[in-house]
């Protein structure tokens, strides 16, 4: 076992019970977090949490309740330039990236080290980059987990009406004039003067303040805006699931469940790859944004009923 890593509870959202994090190395040293969680009794697998851009591991303590009272083993981890994970420039506000074959390495060495702790069968749980990440994984191999279920993945991304392919080629262009760690058009991102009436990506706004006070207590946990290096990474991540053959050659069943008024992702880019993978399909929350996992009450049941439709089959309640 890795050396204790911190988590940060408030009384809003405290630590779940059973659950320890700790260090642990990405393929190239990088120090990342990871968070383990036990249910009482005997488990009835193991569900894998990746969470979106931006996100620490403590923006999925409810998520980890609700898979703690379904029997689960939870493990979520920080990806490389969040949380608490190593950040790749001085400045950690900046979300930044070098493409993603860094964070697939990292999400191997993930398995590897905890793999002994993860009753089988496992299953894959991701959102928004966690889900496009989640989905690059499998699409180059990792036969580990039994099913997946992703929440608004980002496999297509939403450039605000803006055509893609000048996005695109404007992205590639900076990312390699030695301006890839500067943030695009100068966007800040400041992620501690938000309001929810202008940033929420949810409706529920007890749920995003639990958020912001999460990042108030422990500022290291928070980030800002993208750099043209992460939008870089993030069209050359949805250009490879469009073409690759790797998208079809995932076995297990897969639930994209997509958010109805979501303003990230396309949802078209969604369905398309989920009519693409042979035991996969497509779900959507009505009125939903793209936070479906900290929405209201009603959406978010509505992706647990996704949830449970796709792994009671490979994970039976006892």
């Amino acid at each position: 076992m890795g050396e204790r890593a911190p988590l940060v509870s408030i009384p809003e959202a405290p630590v779940p019970d059973h659950g320890t994090a700790e260090w642990f190395s990405g393929a190239d040293g990088a120090t990342l977090r990871a968070a383990l969680f036990s249910p009482p009794g005997t488990p009835r697998g193991s569900v894998v949490v990746s969470p979106g851009r931006s996100e620490p591991i403590e923006k999925y303590f409810e998520v980890v309740d609700d898979l703690l009272n379904r029997g689960f083993v939870v493990l979520v981890h920080d990806w490389r330039g969040q949380g608490l994970s190593a950040r790749a420039l001085p400045d950690r506000l900046k979300g930044h990236a070098k493409g993603f074959r860094p964070f697939l390495s990292d999400f191997s060495n993930l398995l590897e080290t905890f793999g002994d702790r993860l009753p089988k069968p496992w299953i894959a749980l991701g959102h928004s980059m966690g889900g496009c990440l989640t989905t690059l994984a499998l699409a180059h191999g990792e036969s580990r987990f039994s099913a997946c279920v992703l929440s608004a993945p980002m496999l297509g991304l939403n450039t605000g009406g803006k055509p893609a392919r000048a996005a695109r080629a404007l992205a590639w262009i900076f990312a390699r004039a030695g301006l890839a760690g500067d943030y695009t058009l100068g966007e800040r991102g400041d992620p501690f003067v938000q309001s929810f009436a202008r940033d929420a990506l949810t409706h529920d706004e007890a749920r995003y303040d639990r958020y912001q006070a999460q990042l108030t207590a422990n500022p290291d946990i928070a980030l800002g805006g993208t750099t043209w290096g992460w939008v870089d990474f993030a069209f050359s991540a949805c250009a490879w699931l469009r073409r690759s053959p790797g998208v079809e050659a995932i076995a297990i069943p897969v639930t994209i469940v997509g958010a109805g008024e979501d303003s990230r992702v396309l949802n078209s880019d969604l369905k398309a790859i989920a009519t693409r993978i042979p035991n996969g399909r497509y779900l959507e929350v009505p009125g939903a944004f793209h936070e479906i996992l900290i929405e209201i009450d009603a959406r978010r049941a509505q992706f647990w009923s996704a949830f449970d439709e796709t792994v009671d089959p490979v994970a039976p309640l006892a």
